[in-house]
């Protein structure tokens, strides 16, 4: 409790106790995005800091920004979670969300994806176009964003804005435009030239001196206008044939055009700064402002309820929103974010969850700052709000008017690489860490907790080791509960390829009543997924009918354990032949004791073999990384099934691999393809274990019993 006091006066401190209320035509939503260090935490403390939003800037290595408050991120100096920071800027609100630069939780950009109308991708002019880059822009591509680029850490020594626009250039196209370009280099940095007035602008504090281009420069702005405007009015039609005949184009109407094409996402304009100098700052929020749309400016698709269909829509129609994001906070419960499309969502009513047939009460609506609350009336079409405890609500759910139900389409998320056993570090908290993981997946949907009935493992399944590494932390820190991790069993199987008959005899006599059973079987193979089968050719009473269940069932209960390893036994016929029986000291169990040791005999004799999963595995990545990825599932006893061409010089190499071999490779893709590649995989078949390595394995096993 004196934490979170603490973390209220701290809050207060930053003025964030209240925020004007604002139409849709007055707001932006902006996700700020970029690899793992370029500075999106950065840019966006500054932001929050050059508006007025807080009074005083923190560094991520403090570990006090706004954004990155979760114990976690504070730890790593890393951002984990989408984090809403709305900003008033020039009468409009701009409610942006920083999200985590690595793939690990790429599933919250996804979610702030859904939630926004255009993206801010963060480059850092020291280490330009870097693999986080790019998937942030396929990302948005994806999702039919405008993008703006921010070139940030202009100060920094090395850094240099002409190789990191050919390097945009040449990744994402030639409609990669600068609209700014730098005033002076590294420690000199001190501003910036605006291509578009053709003017300089030297910072000075929070405002900035107005200069003309230094001569130097000039050819150097001159060049970059007029590519400016030659890409501008391309995004009109008309004006494009008016500048062709040779007709002087009004600064006007190439801000207009400029302005469409931004929108339209065929243009995309490099703005750049330094967020520790606070340079660039204001303008690039001047920029968000005028370039990206309104949020009530976008049409929406939604599936109408009652007739089935798609339809469009837009903000005047009757309410509808969007949860994007689902968080849980100790003191105050379960925080739903959700983006309003249309309509309004006020305090104290009553909503439809159109996702899960159920009315919700709505309490009190606002807005979030980092973790600081600040509250509003209602949350208007456009806008971004959080609302506490829902009951029914979950990640993708949709919000409607009950009158006029529809629903959004669901979010779509990527499937979990990576696979960890779980159980609870201390005996007896089992059902402590199930409901902690409950809990978990409703905050995280790219978490996915199986129990696997073959090994009675429960596996948690993420997007990566440092996403599962969190997951652990946050169920300690939040649910008091703790969990080991260890990597899955593998589901080996034994069988046999040879056939064998064979007695079991079970007699004991100690001087009362005693035990017989006695059995004749034929033990043979089945094809692959045959399963077992038991045959009875008892003639003339060999065997007693009322034994012959017994018998039976010993030999299924001897197929949990097999000869080799201990692992399941499949694909067997066992063919009871022949048998006899004692008057007295036959019974079932003597009978099952029986069935147990012709099995064990059977099988030894039937040359008994280790079986071992094999999984289809496609791995998506780039065709110039496909020869080392073929080269190394070949290491990994894999066998190449096909390659295929995919779009955007993007290829799939397709495989099937023994499971045994792949259980870390999430970790060896991403290593190998600089967090490029993805896989997706599923289980195919059983094959033998080469002589050498079930050896090994059945060594294994044997000195793990012996513990």
């Amino acid at each position: 409790m004196f934490h979170r006091i603490l973390d209220l006066l701290n809050n207060s401190d930053k003025g964030e106790a209240c925020m004007k209320e604002y139409t849709g035509d007055r707001i932006r939503n902006v996700a700020i995005v970029g690899h793992g260090g370029a500075g999106t935490t950065s840019v966006t403390e500054a932001l929050l800091y050059r508006s007025g939003a807080i009074s005083r800037m923190c560094k991520v290595e403090d570990g006090a920004t706004t954004t990155d408050y979760e114990p976690e991120e504070i730890k790593r100096k890393v951002s984990v979670n989408a984090t809403l920071a709305p900003v008033e800027w020039r009468d409009s609100k701009i409610n942006f969300i920083d999200t985590p630069g690595f793939a690990d939780f790429v599933a919250e950009v996804k979610c702030a994806f859904r939630a926004v109308d255009s993206a801010l991708i963060v480059v850092c002019a020291t280490s330009g176009v870097q693999v986080g880059t790019e998937q942030c822009w396929k990302l948005a591509e994806e999702a039919g964003l405008p993008r703006i680029c921010f070139v940030n850490k202009m100060d920094r020594e090395n850094a240099d804005f002409d190789s990191i626009l050919d390097d945009l250039r040449n990744k994402f196209g030639k409609r990669v435009l600068p609209l700014q370009l730098p005033l002076g280099k590294e420690d000199s940095f001190c501003g910036l030239i605006d291509v578009f007035k053709m003017k300089a602008y030297k910072a000075n504090g929070n405002d900035s001196i107005e200069m003309d281009i230094p001569e130097d420069m000039i050819d150097y702005a001159n060049e970059a206008r007029a590519k400016m405007v030659e890409a501008a009015v391309e995004a009109d039609d008309d004006v494009m044939m008016r500048y062709l005949d040779g007709e002087t184009i009004s600064d006007e109407e190439i801000m207009k055009c400029l302005i469409k094409g931004i929108r339209h996402a065929v243009i995309f304009p490099v703005l750049c700064g330094s967020a520790y100098k606070d340079i660039g700052l204001g303008r690039l929020m001047n920029a968000i402002i005028d370039y990206t749309y309104p949020a009530i400016l976008n049409d929406f698709v939604v599936i109408n309820e009652k007739t089935g269909e798609e339809e469009i829509r837009d903000a005047n129609a009757p309410m509808a929103a969007l949860v994007f994001k689902t968080t849980s906070d100790p003191f105050v419960g379960r925080l739903s974010y959700f983006r309003v499309f249309s309509g309004k969502i006020t305090g104290d009513s009553i909503i439809y969850n159109a996702s899960r047939d159920h009315e919700e009460r709505i309490g009190t609506v606002f807005t979030m700052r980092g973790k600081t609350q600040i509250p509003l009336k209602a949350i208007s079409a456009g806008d971004i709000g959080v609302v506490a405890k829902l009951q029914y609500t979950s990640t993708g759910d949709t919000l409607s008017d009950k009158n006029a139900p529809v629903k959004f389409s669901p979010i779509a998320f990527p499937l979990p690489m990576y696979t960890r056993a779980i159980l609870a570090k201390k005996k007896g908290e089992e059902e402590k860490v199930a409901t902690a993981l409950s809990r978990l997946m409703d905050e995280d949907p790219t978490i996915i907790v199986t129990k696997n009935t073959a090994t009675k493992e429960t596996l948690i399944s993420g997007m990566g080791d440092q996403h599962i590494e969190i997951i652990m932390e946050r169920m300690a820190r939040k649910f008091g509960v703790e969990a080991v991790l260890k990597a899955p069993t593998i589901e080996y199987r034994e069988t046999i390829r040879s056939s064998a008959e064979v007695e079991g005899k079970h007699k004991k006599q100690s001087g009362g009543h005693g035990q017989y059973g006695h059995v004749v079987i034929k033990m043979e193979p089945l094809p692959p997924g045959g399963g077992f089968e038991f045959v009875d050719k008892i003639f003339g009473g060999a065997v007693p009918r009322q034994y012959i269940p017994a018998v039976e069932k010993g030999m299924r209960e001897s197929m949990e354990h097999g000869i080799l390893a201990g692992y399941p036994v499949v694909d067997v016929r066992v063919t009871l032949l022949d048998g006899s029986y004692h008057t007295v000291d036959s019974s079932e169990m003597a009978f099952k004791i029986a069935s147990h040791e012709a099995f064990k005999k059977a099988a030894e004799k039937s040359a008994p073999v280790l079986m071992e999963p094999y999984y289809n595995l496609d791995v998506h990545c780039a065709e110039s990384m496909m020869g080392d990825v073929i080269g190394d599932l070949n290491t990994k006893r894999g066998r190449i099934l096909g390659m295929q061409s995919m779009d955007e010089g993007m290829s799939c190499v397709k495989a099937q691999v023994p499971y045994a071999e792949i259980s870390e490779y999430a970790v060896d893709l991403r290593a190998l393809t600089q967090g490029l590649g993805t896989f997706e995989m599923k289980f195919d078949h059983y094959e033998d274990v080469p002589l050498k390595l079930a050896e090994k394995i059945i060594a294994e096993r044997a000195a793990l019993k012996e513990q």
